[in-house]
């Protein structure tokens, strides 16, 4: 298995000195250039055919990375954290030790070949202030990006965040990604993987995207109002469910009254009663089909 990096830091750098009509094109061509394939799935280009056209550059700012055009001398600070050996190092090792963990029980991985990226998170974007200055993307198969507004926090807990997204790139090579994944699908693939993060890191590194809903809420609020949408789909209908409202405003959805991240909370204590039932390791829960793990969750929603 290869485990490649893409030192962002050193591109940074390269972006910062640079004029401001140069920065966009070092983007482009040097950080986001080896990820081409990553993007194509979302057929986001490197660079658009028209001025001011959707392209990587934009998709990313959308997405809450910090836009290159932002990078001048108020980041400094954040380039110097992220341009630790020792912080590179332990994303290496946290990737390392996640694929690792399946190839010890007998998984034999259909990618070998994967690529990472640590990219500076925009700290004044919505998406990063909801998720507490951190987040990660690794929805396809040898691709990982992780996301970061770099300080003491933040900085200890990519490792699990990158954990999680590790999670993500072995289950969609064995249950393909389908665009018209239902919400209970959405909800499984979220608890997954951030069940096998815990599994290596504690509860105590738990996202913001599960941590910040209590049990009351969960119980007496989100379940209820959960449980007679799992089958709904498209991203446009289940991303009040899976995100929230606040989420879904910004992105011109429909609210429904649930707060940050209802259904990741919700996929975490479910795949957790799943194991917990079914007696399955996550190794184990994480190649395991979406229909039966909701087959066998049915009596988690009378909990």
């Amino acid at each position: 298995m290869n485990i490649n990096s893409i030192r962002s830091d050193e591109i940074y750098k390269k972006i910062l000195a640079a004029p401001k009509g140069k920065k966009d094109d070092i983007y482009r061509y040097e950080m986001m250039k080896p990820f081409e394939k990553k993007w194509a799935n979302y057929n986001v280009p490197l660079k658009a055919k028209q001025e001011n056209g959707y392209d990587v550059v934009m998709a990313s700012n959308m997405l809450g990375y910090l836009a290159p055009g932002k990078i001048d001398q108020s980041q400094e600070e954040s380039i110097r954290l992220l341009s630790s050996d020792s912080f590179w190092e332990s994303c290496q090792e946290s990737i390392e030790d996640a694929f690792s963990r399946f190839e010890r029980a007998g998984v034999e991985l259909l990618v070998q070949d994967y690529l990472y990226t640590i990219l500076l998170a925009d700290p004044q974007s919505p998406y990063t202030i909801l998720s507490d200055g951190y987040s990660g993307d690794g929805g396809i198969p040898g691709y990982i990006f992780g996301a970061i507004v770099p300080n003491d926090y933040t900085i200890n807990r990519i490792p699990a965040a990158l954990a999680h997204e590790c999670n993500h790139n072995v289950r969609f090579q064995f249950e393909k990604w389908r665009n018209d994944i239902s919400l209970g699908g959405m909800m499984i693939t979220e608890g997954l993987a951030e069940n096998f993060a815990t599994s290596i890191y504690g509860e105590e590194k738990l996202g913001p995207w599960v941590s910040k809903i209590d049990m009351d809420t969960l119980n007496d609020y989100i379940k209820p109002l959960i449980r007679d949408e799992l089958d709904i789909q498209g991203m446009e209908n289940l991303t009040s469910y899976l995100y929230g409202d606040e989420i879904a405003n910004m992105q011109g959805y429909f609210p429904v009254g649930l707060p940050f991240c209802a259904g990741y909370a919700c996929g975490y204590y479910m795949i957790k009663h799943y194991m917990k039932k079914t007696s399955k390791t996550i190794i184990e829960a994480t190649l395991t089909p979406t229909e039966e793990i909701l087959r066998e969750v049915e009596d988690f929603w009378d909990e």
